[in-house]
Order: structure tokens, then sequence, then C-alpha cells
């Protein structure tokens, strides 16, 4: 499980890599659905969140028996599943044009993320509801916090 866990680390650094490098520039283009992100409110926001998620891991491994370790690393793999739906692939489609993260989303966070999950499954670790609900509390958390980072990270580099 431990290669796996490492996996999901590689799979969300890669996913918000991605984002990092065009999501900012492409927000500009979409201002009539959603409020464009400067570059370092992103980058702020970003490795925020990634570091809740090597957080998120490290704390499974080193706790394996930690319920609320093993839960909070299952909400982070089950959000990120979900996002790479909720908004990428739809806004991919609605928009007619490439939403960022689109690609290491599909490609990557939920074939990673749905095989440790199997696996979570298979060592009957976990149960269908314990998924759900720690996705959605995970989910609801980093909802919340994204526009919190934005504001946060937008105040700090105009301090610079």
């Amino acid at each position: 499980m431990e290669g796996l866990v490492i996996l999901f680390l590689f799979a969300i650094t890669l996913h918000n890599l991605e984002e990092a490098l065009w999501l900012p520039e492409w927000s500009n283009s979409i201002s009539k659905f959603h409020k464009p992100v400067r570059k370092n409110e992103f980058y702020f926001a970003a490795i925020f969140i990634t570091s809740l998620a090597y957080l998120s891991a490290f704390f499974y491994l080193f706790f394996p028996d930690s319920t609320i370790a093993k839960y909070v690393l299952i909400g982070f793999l089950g959000s990120m599943i979900i996002n790479a739906i909720f908004p990428h692939f739809i806004a991919t489609i609605v928009l007619k044009r490439y939403a960022p993260g689109l690609l290491t989303g599909v490609l990557l966070n939920i074939p990673i993320n749905s095989l440790i999950l199997v696996k979570f499954f298979q060592n009957g670790d976990v149960e269908l509801n314990g998924v759900i609900l720690s996705t959605l509390l995970v989910g609801v958390m980093l909802l919340g916090l994204i526009p919190v980072l934005f504001k946060i990270g937008g105040s700090l580099t105009n301090q610079f």
C-alpha cells in the first residue's frame, strides 16, 4: 500500500503542477463564468493544498492504524477523483476548450486513486459509507479553503 500512496503523491503533484502552469492564464478567458485568478494566488493555494495532501499521506504511512489518518487520506483520494470530473471534465465540455488539469486528472488521479480505494476495499479497511463521508468532508474543506488561500496568497504576494 505504501507504494500506491507514493503514486497518489506523484499524481496530485503533477496535477497541481499542470494547473499551476496553465490555469491562471486560462481563467482569464473564462471570466464570464469564474473570477480570474492571478498566478501568485494560485501558486500559493496549489502549494498549500499539495502540502495538505502530503501531510495526509505521511500521517497514514506513519500511523496506518489511525482511523483519522486513513479517512483523511481516503477523503483526499475521493476528492481528487471528483475534481477530475467536476470541474475539469465538465468545464472542458461546457466551454468546448481544454480545462487545465483534465489530462492529469483523467490519466493519473482517477486511475491511481481508484486503485488505492479498491485496495482499501479488498483489505476490508473501509466501507462505502466511510469513503463517501470522508470524500464529502475533505472535499467541502478543500472547496472552502480555496478562496481563503487565494486571498491569503494574493495579500502575501502583494507584500513583495
